[in-house]
């Protein structure tokens, strides 16, 4: 979903007193405050909340936060429901809060020119993604997508770690 206005951590709050589950990337960014550089945890990406709840209840929440919306596929115009496996992987990459993650809007990336990975080691081990160069990194990176939303580049894993899938 999106919360416009920058009101994301608000709708947070909100829902997650409702009972409803939900997650926003976040990223520790350095601002300064009063003159004095201030290491703070922000969202990564404005505007983006991933919710987990029935359809009845979020019908219900969302009366009450009306800048809270859909975000739809641009092409079908269907609302975008994320399967719970590929949302896991995701939470998982991107609730580390490592400011050596890469995030990527949908059309940032050409997933078709990577190669389809599974990480065999490590902190993300089973994980499965695409294998690519991104702008921003000197070397390639395996990239974690939740189609049509948003994709997170982790941040470098060694070769001996990583194995194609066909």
């Amino acid at each position: 979903m999106r919360a416009t206005y920058r009101r994301e951590l608000e709708a947070v709050r909100r829902l997650e007193a409702e009972g409803i589950g939900c997650f926003v990337p976040m990223q520790y960014h350095f601002r300064l405050r009063q003159g004095r550089r201030v290491r703070e945890l922000v969202p990564a990406v404005r505007n983006l909340i991933f919710v987990h709840a029935l359809p009845s209840a979020l019908k219900r929440v969302k009366q009450s936060l009306l800048y809270l919306q859909y975000i739809t596929d641009t092409r079908s115009h269907q609302k975008i429901i994320v399967p719970d496996v590929q949302m896991q992987h995701f939470i998982a990459v991107a609730g580390t809060y490592s400011d050596q993650l890469l995030y990527f809007q949908p059309g940032e990336l050409n997933l078709a020119k990577g190669t389809k990975v599974r990480i065999t080691g490590g902190e993300f081990a089973g994980y499965e993604g695409t294998f690519l160069k991104v702008k921003g990194a000197r070397d390639r990176r395996v990239v974690i997508a939740v189609e049509g939303v948003i994709a997170v580049a982790l941040a470098t894993v060694h070769p001996d770690l990583i194995e194609p899938i066909s």
